[in-house]
């Protein structure tokens, strides 16, 4: 590869370790990072020091121009994630994930970038996750009426009979239907990146489409965070994880080691690898089984289940892992009780400011 391969948003959850794992292969690093005050309270303790730093947002032109020269590849990790506050953060969120995507593409253009681009995408892409009516065979619910959340009934139902589904792995060519601001935005990176690689001859897209990350260094104490730091981070205030709806909802929990291992993987195997791949563990587990396993892994109060509900949250949405294993090679190698009995104790990021 020639010239380094910048990771944006390097300086963050995912990011670093995608650094370090490129550092540890023996690739040359450039990280830029406008250090959001809503997931960062400054330059992180664990930056790699042998990574080249551009301290920047990607929105501003000349920061971009910055980050992409001489970059003999891309691993686009900036984003803001999770569900935020409310609706309210819409313009946020565009603005931080598509907005500094189209101009990093743009200052990628203007130097005649020919290349690997590895875009963090996420299953939110998907909605709700792959559904088999007894009767209607494959069916896609419609999101959940707000009565029945109400009533404690979060099962999606048969569209066509109203009976309940059997859920699936989710498999790349399901149609994606994102349904909150964050997975709008997560689809439309996907389409601006791969509407470049049309454009460009030479540019190969990946956009990796991670399902529940978790492990040391996510941010705490903030609600742009995945529900395992949000766990995390009421077990050290000594209070129980509040497990929403009735903690059966179905996730695929994937250790940040296992993402960074199939980023390195998209970005130096022999032959580029353009497309979607679902990066999960391949093994589903209930979000009440998640709460219990770090609450015992920690040795705090057990789960609280509430009830409660999130209009934009999904119910079921777990991947199937056979694309990932077969092109790039990837199965993940940390199961959810080990990842979480690492996670429990695991230094995760500063609070961020207000």
């Amino acid at each position: 590869m020639d010239g380094p391969v910048l990771v944006t948003g390097g300086a963050g959850f995912v990011g670093s370790h995608v650094a370090d794992a490129l550092l540890e292969a023996g690739v040359a690093v450039r990280i830029v990072d406008a250090l959001l005050p809503g997931a960062h309270d400054g330059p992180p303790p664990w930056l790699p020091p042998g990574a080249e730093v551009v301290w920047g947002d990607l929105r501003d032109p000349d920061v971009a121009r910055r980050a992409v020269a001489g970059v003999g590849a891309v691993s686009h990790q900036a984003s803001m994630v999770g569900l935020g506050v409310d609706v309210r953060d819409v313009d946020a969120y565009v603005a931080h994930n598509d907005l500094a995507t189209a101009v990093l593409l743009r200052a990628l253009a203007e130097r005649a970038f020919r290349g690997r681009v590895v875009l963090a995408s996420s299953m939110v892409v998907y909605g709700e996750g792959r559904y088999r009516c007894a009767e209607h065979g494959l069916v896609a619910p419609p999101p959940r009426a707000l009565g029945d959340l109400r009533a404690g009934r979060f099962e999606p139902r048969c569209p066509a009979c109203g009976r309940d589904l059997a859920p699936e792995a989710v498999p790349e060519d399901a149609p994606p239907d994102p349904r909150n601001v964050y997975a709008a935005t997560k689809l439309h990176q996907e389409h601006l990146l791969t509407a470049f690689a049309r454009e460009v001859d030479g540019v190969a897209a990946t956009a990796l489409r991670y399902h529940n990350v978790y492990g040391p260094r996510m941010p705490r104490d903030t609600p742009y965070a995945g529900v395992a730091s949000i766990f995390r981070s009421a077990l050290e205030r000594g209070e129980p994880p509040r497990v929403f709806e009735d903690g059966a909802q179905r996730r695929d929990f994937v250790h940040v080691a296992d993402v960074a291992r199939a980023n390195v993987l998209a970005l130096t195997r022999d032959e580029p690898a353009p497309g979607a791949f679902n990066v999960a563990s391949g093994t589903p587990r209930t979000v009440g089984e998640m709460a219990a396993a770090l609450s015992a892994a920690g040795g705090g109060p057990a789960p609280v289940v509430t009830g409660e509900f999130r209009r934009g949250d999904v119910r079921h949405v777990f991947a199937s892992v056979a694309r990932a294993r077969d092109v790039l090679g990837f199965e993940a190698a940390v199961g959810l009780e080990a990842g979480m009995a690492e996670f429990a104790t695991a230094p995760l990021r500063a609070p961020a400011r207000a």
